[in-house]
């Protein structure tokens, strides 16, 4: 027998167990999983009301919400395609990404309609517009409010719309090395593989009470809205991780689990007020996004008595390829466990994972030769939306070519040292270094920039930007920094800017983005990821 693996099965089931069990808290919002799974089966009814059919795409732009999270089955239930923005972007991002997707309609938090109400005229293929009110926020002029679209609509699941386990769940739009962001097609197949890695590893059960503090634009929160449901967990929703915030919750909500990017450990370690919290509970916390010095790993275990789990992926592998996990068979004594942890770890259930050398070879697993990480399995992406030729320079030979660059231990433990492709990840935010130089190139006093990843023990990384200006020209890091920040969305903005007569290039003029790195790289111990 054979039945396609589709993400409303996790829907269906925790109605069908957990029902009366605590579900969602947003706020002063709480849903049990039967009231739940009726606010989705109502979206996806009015928005098959609105004339949505399987395979069209719906965007939401939207910090954490219930609204956020009921989106991903309104969406899927009736075979629809949810493409999920970063809302801290730009509208002229908006407007690029909902245009190219061919976004039919789009939900967004009251907070954000402005930057699309800017943009309208740009969008003419959007044809209803949702605003998902935050407080007592009022109803825009040319918006239809979620809650009255919903009120009227059964509440049982819709028909079946003959879902297959490669059709598409959602088009999530990632920053690469060209200044398009491109959008990364996943599917069913690869998010309930994706579960099962959640599941599996990161020991997901119904006792669970995960704190959202991963945006949820993020690859659909790193599958964790289908893993938690799945299993009758409850979510918490946090609209913005502040310090203070996040332990009132932890507390009063007895979280067990959060993921996060190191950014966001490193708010929760530093927060001087940590004292005064009572946490009853021991949580699991999962960073993903850059490698967390090990300095964070011992004091979250130490200090605080929680436990650190580092995981590995890509948002074109939905996203789950590789769990630092220690073994009994590994020596984990002293600092040697920390280090394991640390790392970006081994290949999860049902990954192939090769690290690939010279010549197409895997590399000696010797923790000092180094290759590209490479993946195969149901994990892996479908392609990129409307760009075969992208999607063809990433998978070869049966594939997925991830661009980072990584050595692999006696264990099979992979650790991550540099890119292969310009993205600098800050903060868990991908920020693509040509992006960031072609704005700088609108400057009218610059002649040429460069813009590389040095680390940062706040961000993991920062962006910094190298210049040589127009012949007779000045112009101070303010200048610059202030003209990016007009331009472009603030966490691309470059924190350091340096001025040179020239940018170093190969004898082809191709620019040695390395050596521009290698400075800094090495006074932070050698690694070319932090």
């Amino acid at each position: 027998m054979e039945v396609p693996m589709v993400v409303n099965d996790f829907l269906f089931r925790a109605e069908s167990l957990y029902g009366p069990k605590e579900a969602v808290v947003d706020g002063d919002k709480r849903f049990t999983y039967a009231e739940f799974a009726k606010r989705c089966y109502k979206l996806a009814h009015a928005l098959s009301d609105l004339g949505v059919v399987k395979g069209d795409r719906v965007g939401i732009l939207s910090p954490n919400s219930h609204h956020f999270l009921e989106s991903f089955y309104g969406t899927s239930l009736i075979g629809a395609v949810l493409v999920p923005l970063n809302y801290r972007l730009v509208s002229e991002d908006f407007q690029y990404a909902f245009s190219h997707s061919g976004t039919k309609v789009i939900i967004a938090d009251s907070e954000l309609t402005a930057a699309l109400d800017a943009i309208r005229d740009g969008l003419p293929k959007v044809e209803h517009w949702i605003v998902a009110r935050y407080g007592d926020a009022p109803v825009p002029d040319g918006w239809k409010e979620w809650e009255d679209l919903v009120a009227d609509q059964p509440d049982t699941a819709p028909p079946d719309p003959g879902l297959d386990e490669n059709d598409l769940v959602s088009i999530n739009y990632t920053s690469g090395t060209t200044a398009r962001p491109k959008g990364v097609m996943l599917t069913h197949r690869n998010f309930y593989a994706n579960a099962y890695h959640f599941i599996t590893h990161l020991g997901i059960s119904h006792d669970d009470v995960e704190m959202w503090t991963l945006p949820m634009f993020h690859c659909n929160g790193w599958g964790g809205v289908y893993a938690l449901t799945a299993m009758g967990g409850k979510h918490v929703v946090v609209r913005g991780p502040e310090p203070e915030l996040l332990y009132s919750i932890m507390r009063d909500e007895g979280i067990t689990f959060a993921c996060m990017a190191p950014a966001v450990l490193a708010r929760i370690l530093d927060f001087e007020g940590a004292s005064e919290y009572d946490i009853a509970t021991k949580p699991r916390f999962v960073c993903a996004g850059a490698p967390p010095p090990i300095t964070f790993v011992e004091r979250l275990e130490q200090e605080r008595g929680w436990t650190f789990m580092q995981i590995y992926g890509l948002t074109e592998t939905a996203p789950i390829l590789t769990v630092a996990e220690p073994k009994p068979h590994v020596n984990t004594e002293g600092d040697a466990l920390y280090r394991i942890k640390g790392r970006a770890g081994h290949a999860s259930v049902g990954v192939q994972l090769r690290v690939v050398g010279e010549g197409g070879r895997d590399v000696a697993w010797d923790d000092t030769a180094i290759g590209e990480v490479a993946a195969r399995g149901n994990m892996v992406f479908k392609g990129y939306w409307n760009q075969p030729e992208e999607t063809a320079k990433v998978v070869r030979d049966g594939y997925f070519f991830t661009g980072d660059l990584a050595t692999v231990d006696q264990y099979g433990y992979i650790n991550i040292v540099d890119r292969a492709k310009d993205v600098i990840i800050s903060g868990g935010e991908n920020i693509s270094s040509i992006e960031v130089e072609d704005v700088l190139y609108r400057h009218p006093k610059v002649l040429e920039a460069a813009v590389v990843g040095i680390p940062s023990e706040r961000w993991g990384e920062t962006p910094l930007a190298v210049i040589v200006l127009q012949r007779g020209e000045k112009a101070t890091t303010e200048e610059i920094v202030d003209f990016c920040r007009e331009n472009m969305a603030h966490f691309k903005v470059p924190r350091q800017v340096e001025f040179t007569e020239e940018l170093p290039r190969t004898a082809t003029g191709k620019l040695k983005k390395f050596e521009l790195r290698e400075p800094y790289w090495n006074a932070a111990g050698g690694r070319r990821v932090n």
